[in-house]
């Protein structure tokens, strides 16, 4: 049994969910930070802490509607106030906004960052001309932009997936092997995979790895974005053959979930973007 909560302050309680995305933020915010103060990144530290604004706005908004739109639309287009507002009104309590969505997040991140991209200058570069200094500006595309901040995301997922699993949500399905673990918000009591921790070692660890090793090797711009969607679909594929499906979706053709799904549209995007990007190298 794990106290999902960490510390309270009289009323007000603080779980180890929140901590543990607080903790996702602050350790992308810092490794991409030390990519900037190694020089590896055009990237100012001014400009990074508006990306974070775009970003983790894109990110809420994005994992949010995913969820309301991907997984439980039948729900909230009857309670359209639910969607933002952390009140159930069926049982009249406060509930908290439950329900985000990973593939929502992501497109919503993309999108910021398009917009990032079309509306902000990255850095200065300044030039002496007839005796004066004049400040002339540099801008750099959303693929640049993606493959220079890429190689950090995995690092906070898997800050992410351990909250999720401090949390007791989204565990896996029963087994009877002997890591399989009991869930308190799983009211069958049986043993279950944890599919959180896999997923915080495959999608996260592991992949932070493979995208740290390649960081400064990056074959066209878009490089980094297209191994991180292959990585994150490839691992998310086969973990969720374990993983416990969404109770109002359930299994589509009795084999697949709907993440499932979602990851193999990943991995063909992710091809789709090195054919795209190789074909305009030859170009």
């Amino acid at each position: 049994m794990i106290n999902p909560i960490a510390f309270s302050l009289g009323n007000f309680s603080v779980r180890w969910y929140s901590l543990a995305y607080l903790a996702a933020f602050l350790v992308t915010y810092a490794l991409i930070r030390w990519r900037i103060k190694k020089k590896e990144i055009g990237l100012s530290a001014d400009k990074l802490a508006d990306l974070f604004v775009y970003s983790i706005s894109g990110l809420l908004i994005g994992a949010r509607l995913g969820y309301v739109l991907f997984y439980n639309f039948s729900y909230f287009w009857e309670n359209p106030l639910e969607i933002f507002l952390p009140y159930d009104f069926v049982s009249h309590q406060f509930t908290g906004l439950y329900g985000m969505s990973y593939f929502g997040g992501l497109i919503g991140i993309i999108i910021a960052g398009i917009i990032f991209t079309k509306t902000y200058n990255i850095y200065p570069v300044k030039s002496a001309k007839g005796g004066s200094v004049k400040p002339k500006f540099n801008r750099v595309n959303f693929w640049q932009l993606a493959d220079w901040v890429i190689p950090a995301i995995p690092a906070g997922y898997f800050f992410g997936r351990i909250g999720n699993f401090l949390n007791g949500e989204l565990y896996g399905r029963i087994t009877d092997k002997f890591w399989g673990m009991y869930f308190p918000l799983d009211f069958s009591q049986n043993l279950r995979y944890p599919s959180q921790l896999l997923e915080a070692f495959f999608e996260g660890l592991i992949l932070f790895v493979i995208l740290w090793i390649f960081r400064k090797k990056a074959l066209f711009p878009g490089f980094l974005l297209a191994l991180y969607l292959f990585g994150y679909g490839f691992s998310r594929f086969f973990i969720e053959f374990v993983r416990e499906p969404d109770p109002q979706i359930g299994l589509s053709f009795n084999f697949l979930t709907l993440g499932q799904i979602f990851s193999i549209f990943l991995m063909l995007i992710s091809t789709g973007i090195c054919l795209w990007k190789r074909k305009v190298k030859m170009l």
